[in-house]
């Protein structure tokens, strides 16, 4: 059916949404009724039971063989079986996420002096992160840093699912804004008065810039560098690593350096090439805990 038909979009709206959101709902609340361990223990469970099996393995071992051509079948096969899992747990975690206190037994806070740095130096500044770990704790960063924060996401296409994820991120101080023109606007605005954002990285951006990432160009939003070098904003990595079932750290890293050379396409470029080699450095440390089905490089 036509996506774009009133029968296809009626349909999306009075029946596949209603139906999907309460599924969504009632495996949340499934979840929000155990303890955070077992909660997350059984998620992780189900994912690695059903996962490997479902037609998206195939592109996370396509992607894996490429990142990685120097591990065997059976590595690449422990990698998928491991990344599902890790996933299974993060969803499983979402129901409990405002329990965590950043700094207590579950997350564990490291270099916080970097972040800090931003946050009385008169200027916007930046920070980003990606789909690593449980990548819903980086929602915790402007409270380590306490300091507002205006975030951009990508919304679901259910409604219903998105107000649950937003029930999920009520923690987080600040404002999270939809990415699209609106968002992009807003965040214009927030930055301009000398506001401090951040950004999840990692996705594909179709009408991005062209970027290696593992070898392989990758099409990459450039909003980062853009506001950096327009605001003249630090920029500072954020990694959130699963340590064991559902403890984390949290590690923020001093600033990239950001040189201007007059040529903004080359100064752009050269920030997110640098800000890919991070996302690289850490998903080679820990590959189970990035989502290798993203569809991230071109066919």
């Amino acid at each position: 059916m036509d996506k774009n038909s009133k029968l296809y979009k009626i349909r999306q709206k009075y029946l596949s949404h209603p139906l999907q959101g309460f599924g969504a709902y009632l495996i949340y609340w499934l979840f929000a009724a155990m303890p955070v361990d077992t909660a997350s223990k059984f998620g992780g469970w189900l994912l690695r039971s059903i996962g490997p099996k479902v037609g998206q393995s195939k592109k996370a071992r396509v992607n894996l063989t490429m990142a990685f051509p120097e591990k065997s079948p059976a590595e690449i096969d422990t990698i998928i079986a491991d990344m599902w899992e890790n996933l299974g747990r993060s969803v499983a975690e979402i129901p409990h996420l405002h329990k965590m206190r950043p700094g207590g037994s579950r997350i564990e806070i490291v270099g916080a002096e970097h972040g800090l740095a931003l946050k009385d130096d008169g200027k916007p500044g930046l920070f980003f992160t990606g789909h690593i770990g449980n990548w819903e704790v980086s929602m915790c960063i402007a409270s380590v840093l306490e300091m507002d924060m205006m975030s951009v996401y990508r919304a679901p296409d259910n409604p219903w699912v998105d107000n649950l994820f937003m029930r999920a991120r009520k923690t987080f101080r600040g404002q999270l804004v939809q990415k699209g023109p609106d968002g992009a606007r807003k965040l214009t605005r927030f930055m301009k008065e000398g506001g401090h954002a951040c950004m999840l990285v990692d996705q594909k951006m179709s009408d991005g810039i062209a970027v290696p990432f593992f070898g392989r160009d990758a099409m990459t939003a450039p909003a980062l560098a853009q506001f950096a070098l327009k605001y003249d904003a630090p920029i500072i990595p954020v990694r959130v690593e699963r340590l064991n079932g559902a403890h984390f750290r949290m590690t923020f890293y001093p600033a990239l350096p950001v040189t201007k050379t007059g040529d903004r396409q080359t100064d752009v470029a050269k920030i997110m090439t640098d800000v890919n080699g991070v996302m690289e450095s850490w998903i080679r440390e820990r590959p189970a805990q990035w989502l290798w089905v993203h569809r991230r490089w071109p066919k």
